[in-house]
């Protein structure tokens, strides 16, 4: 038959069928969009630093910066001696090791939380209210001149009955200091520890509403992180996950999940020695974890290694091929953030990340730009595969790995149409896809 043949076209279902359908699916459709609402589309940091409230200052931020580019100059002088350490490629050498000290001169922590718990202990409880409040002062003063991490807040103390008290006045002192100083940061971020029962995220939920009525703020203002440190929060005594459980028990409000290293270990009895993010039970916890969050829009965060970058350069090299292996491997299971907890764990986690989006973003781009051209290529992608493509490429260039400039001439797109194939609408990646 020729091209001008015209089909005939023929339907048995009346539409009355389809509109039942439609109707009995209704209610499946509004939860969808409720729990699954997708990725936010706001940056994610790479790490989140945590400094105990006694040791917070006001030049905290470059004070780490500084430490960093200290350790740099003393253990890796140039490009060559760093990339020898991490075993970089000769091509990625230069531009990763520029790319990581201008990072560390001018934004080296993307995230800061003034650590109330493990980090600072149990204090008299006038200490912790003045230090509640000078964290409030400090971080206020900070987006006001210009110094902060692009996002900083506290982690209080638990919801368990010992310390939960306190863990709510110093939440209370901090945000209503936050509040006289000027009004909430868009930067704000707060962590919820040692996470056991969704009732524990429920009354969170309540005090943030309460203080939100209190204050006049705009209902669902306040969010918070949950911190997975405990065996109860990925598996309940039922057997379901319980880490889904919390996010819905958030009503919202959850921005993401930390998985806390140490803490979780010693829960299932994983000895000292052998207490790492790459231990087998870690993974376990994570692909829950990763799992659940799966399209709610709660982001993850993998946790640290306590294994410091300090005293002779051996060790020094020893402890960054140690933090730079496990970031890389993060990277690969989409654990796209993590914690650092010393100075001189900034400049591997930066090379890390850097290499990570700097040695594929020119397939990456390449391969969308085919895509969005409808061009024929080696590898047959699919809508999720391009919304997967534009994320790798979007990720890169909110952390500074790339430049707008070089992905937009390989990719032959501008950032809007990066982030449109990011964030695409819930039916265009079931549409076309397998």
């Amino acid at each position: 038959m020729g091209q001008g043949h015209k089909e005939k076209v023929a339907t048995s279902l009346s539409g009355a069928v389809v509109e039942a359908v439609g109707s009995s699916l209704a209610a499946v459709d509004a939860e969808l969009e409720r729990l699954y609402p997708g990725d936010p589309g706001t940056r994610q940091p790479v790490h989140t630093v945590y400094v105990p409230a006694d040791a917070f200052a006001a030049d905290t931020v470059r004070a780490w910066g500084d430490r960093a580019l200290a350790a740099l100059d003393e253990h890796a002088p140039d490009a060559a001696s760093f990339a020898a350490v991490l075993g970089l490629a000769d091509e990625l050498a230069g531009p990763v090791y520029d790319r990581v000290r201008a990072k560390l001169e001018r934004e080296p922590v993307e995230d800061l939380r003034v650590d109330f718990e493990d980090g600072y202990g149990p204090r008299p409880d006038a200490e912790e209210d003045a230090a509640a409040a000078r964290a409030a002062r400090l971080v206020a003063e900070a987006y006001a001149n210009g110094t902060a991490a692009p996002y900083m807040g506290i982690r209080m103390k638990c919801m368990e009955a010992p310390v939960r008290d306190r863990g709510i006045r110093t939440l209370d002192i901090f945000l209503t200091g936050l509040m006289e100083a000027g009004g909430l940061p868009g930067g704000l971020v707060l962590t919820l520890p040692k996470v056991t029962y969704p009732q524990q995220v429920t009354a969170m939920v309540s005090l943030l509403e309460e203080f939100e009525k209190s204050t006049g703020l705009e209902p669902g203002r306040l969010g918070f992180e949950i911190q997975i440190e405990t065996s109860q929060a990925i598996l309940a005594a039922d057997g379901t996950a319980t880490v889904a459980r919390l996010i819905q028990a958030a009503e919202g409000r959850a921005t993401g999940l930390h998985y806390g290293t140490f803490d979780y270990s010693a829960c299932l009895g994983v000895s000292a020695a052998h207490q790492s993010s790459d231990h087998p039970a870690a993974d376990h916890a994570k692909a829950v974890m990763q799992v659940a969050a799966a399209g709610t829009g709660v982001r993850l965060s993998d946790g640290s290694t306590n294994v410091l970058p300090v005293g002779p350069t051996e060790k020094v090299h020893d402890a960054w091929r140690l933090h730079y292996g496990l970031t890389r491997r993060a990277l690969a299971r989409a654990y796209y953030q993590g914690w650092d907890m010393h100075p001189a764990h900034l400049p591997t986690r930066y090379a890390a990340v850097f290499a990570f989006y700097r040695e594929g973003y020119e397939q990456a781009a390449a391969r969308l730009s085919r895509y969005a051209g409808h061009a024929p290529g080696d590898v047959l992608d699919e809508p999720a595969t391009a919304k997967a493509l534009s994320g790798y490429l979007l990720r890169g260039l909110d952390c500074g790995a790339l430049d707008t400039s070089e992905v937009s001439r390989t990719s032959g797109l501008t950032r809007h149409e990066l982030e449109t194939f990011a964030r695409p609408r819930r039916g265009d990646l079931t549409a076309s896809g397998q």
